[in-house]
């Protein structure tokens, strides 16, 4: 496999990245690079042509927060689906996953194929509401309680800025819908 040195302010975190990574562990990843960057040799970064991450997107950020200027990568000029396939075989025992991310860019099927358990573990139903002749108010009290998503786009510069907010309120266990569907309101009713 043939690498390449290459500035860390030339390559670029990739914005559809699935996986997140705790506070704790980070500060130990970047501590484990500073102690031992020779790691780094032995694990490039996986990049595609436009220099955009496909493996080692938490490398990539604890590469810059240990002050490391340049970085070994791996160039794939693969397709846009093995691109997909990799960042998610890739990954598929180590971190954790941003569920919303996966549930807004990735296809569920594809997922499961590449060993990514995408599904909460089956529960127990009740099928008893079935017996009764009226079931329509009893769905639409189960609909109402699923949790939905909506995908906000946002431009690469805002990106990092953008996760870190959400996952600070997150951490102090906000609901980020809600704020900003008020946000959203209040600034329509200035309109």
């Amino acid at each position: 496999m043939a690498t390449k040195l290459i500035k860390v302010s030339d390559i670029k975190s990739n914005p559809n990245n699935p996986r997140v990574i705790k506070d704790d562990k980070f500060d130990k990843l970047v501590t484990s690079i500073k102690e031992f960057p020779e790691m780094l040799e032995a694990r490039p970064i996986v990049v595609n042509p436009d220099m955009v991450v496909l493996g080692g997107n938490m490398r990539l950020k604890a590469l810059k927060a240990a002050g490391v200027k340049e970085a070994p990568v791996y160039v794939a000029t693969w397709d846009e689906i093995k691109q997909k396939e990799f960042i998610i075989k890739d990954n598929v025992g180590f971190g954790e996953w941003d569920w919303d991310i996966l549930a807004n860019e990735w296809d569920a099927e594809e997922l499961g194929e590449w060993g990514l358990e995408v599904w909460q573990p089956e529960q127990e139903v009740d099928y008893s509401i079935l017996d009764e002749e009226n079931v329509d108010d009893h769905l639409q009290d189960m609909a109402d309680g699923v949790k939905k998503a909506i995908q906000i786009e946002f431009e690469p510069d805002h990106y990092d800025e953008a996760y870190e907010l959400v996952k600070f309120w997150r951490n102090q266990d906000a609901y980020v819908g809600k704020m900003i569907l008020d946000f959203l309101k209040s600034e329509k009713n200035k309109l």
